[in-house]
């Protein structure tokens, strides 16, 4: 079984560098421009199932993915929401990196409580999906760390758009592509 991970397109508050978490905030042109480029990428593969994060961002970024793949979308899984960053959305990042370099941000949820979760919503999609090839749509935090956890190792900011695939083989999770590179090139730089 084979899954792809695809970050949401753009948004205002991406373009804007502001930090949105849980904040609902919908796609921007840009955004979903990505979301069909990611859709032609997608083309030609074995893909049986669309799902997603039940924000809007992520919600539109897989109904215009199943559309373009001619799969019917389903569910939105409330573990695969964004990072709930609470006082900062909204934030710049330059202005939260300042007061914060060591991004030890003061009440924004846990790392591991977002691994935690990015992990349940991966063995619940693989309950429902059992032996299919699924697209999730979800956000750029919950895929970082999820991947590094799954990889064993640390990783880059996942960019709007971009699709990090892996794969289910028994009860082990095998990273394969990160931002669409092989994970061999994708060490972390930042």
């Amino acid at each position: 079984m084979t899954y792809a991970f695809i970050r949401h397109g753009q948004t205002d508050w991406n373009r804007d560098l502001l930090f949105q978490g849980s904040s609902d905030i919908p796609l921007n042109d840009l955004g979903r421009q990505q979301a069909a480029e990611a859709a032609t990428i997608l083309a030609g593969g074995d893909w049986t199932a669309i799902v997603s994060s039940g924000l809007q961002r992520a919600r539109e970024t897989a109904r215009i993915i199943a559309a373009e793949l001619g799969i019917e979308l389903g569910p939105a899984y409330p573990e695969l929401a964004e990072r709930d960053y609470r006082s900062l959305e909204g934030t710049s990042t330059e202005e939260a990196l300042q007061r914060w370099p060591d991004r030890q941000y003061p009440d924004a949820e846990s790392v591991v409580s977002v691994v935690e979760r990015g992990r349940a919503g991966l063995a619940r999609i693989a309950a429902d999906y059992p032996g299919e090839n699924v697209v999730i749509v979800c956000h750029g935090t919950i895929i970082r760390y999820t991947l590094a956890a799954l990889a064993g190792r640390p990783l880059d900011a996942i960019h709007n758009g971009s699709i990090s695939t892996f794969r289910l083989d028994g009860d082990e999770w095998d990273v394969l592509t990160v931002n669409g590179q092989p994970l061999d090139s994708t060490a972390d730089r930042n």
